[in-house]
């Protein structure tokens, strides 16, 4: 623990812990400002996060800034102005952008800072063109597509002479029975 974290109080040090496990333990982290959203709308938005495997929780600035510093991950503190939610996505990198941007641009709030996806510092463009991309399962479904169209052409190619074959001997078969 730094000297700030002595100095804290026992609850505080807690927080900053807390906080700490948080950011090591998600895949993705987006940092917003919650000014204007109603308890109704907050809630709302924790619902849909939560069916992805991600939280919204509103922290204090110098605790996250504390958590920030002890791991290590500069940068971000830029974003740390003003009220602080920070979404914590923990299954995948996309799912929790797609539903927080898509949130914002029907509620026009919470207003995206920017955020962190390993180690990296994303902007809020970042973050927007992050929800842009498909998601992890459709993604999948693409290269295993991709992969079976090329093998799927093959057996057909290959079992083309051998189906041939086949035809030519039923014929045969066909013309000496009669």
């Amino acid at each position: 623990m730094k000297e700030v974290a002595k100095r804290a109080l026992p609850e505080k040090v807690e927080e900053i812990a807390r906080i700490r496990t948080k950011i090591k333990d998600s895949k993705i982290m987006i940092l917003a400002d919650y000014r204007g959203m109603t308890v109704k709308e907050i809630t709302e938005l924790r619902r849909q996060l939560r069916k992805e495997n991600a939280e919204f929780l509103v922290l204090k600035n110098t605790l996250t800034h504390i958590a920030l510093q002890e791991i290590g991950l500069e940068g971000i503190q830029k974003f740390l102005t003003g009220p602080l939610a920070v979404v914590f996505g923990y299954k995948d990198q996309v799912s929790p952008a797609k539903v927080l941007i898509k949130f914002c641009s029907e509620t026009e709030k919470p207003v995206v800072k920017g955020g962190s996806l390993a180690e990296k510092i994303l902007e809020e463009a970042d973050v927007k063109k992050l929800a842009k991309l498909p998601a992890r399962e459709e993604l999948i479904a693409k290269v295993v597509g991709g992969i079976k169209s090329p093998l799927y052409s093959l057996v057909m190619v290959t079992s083309g002479p051998l189906r041939k074959l086949v035809y030519a001997l039923n014929a045969i078969k066909d013309s000496k029975q009669k």
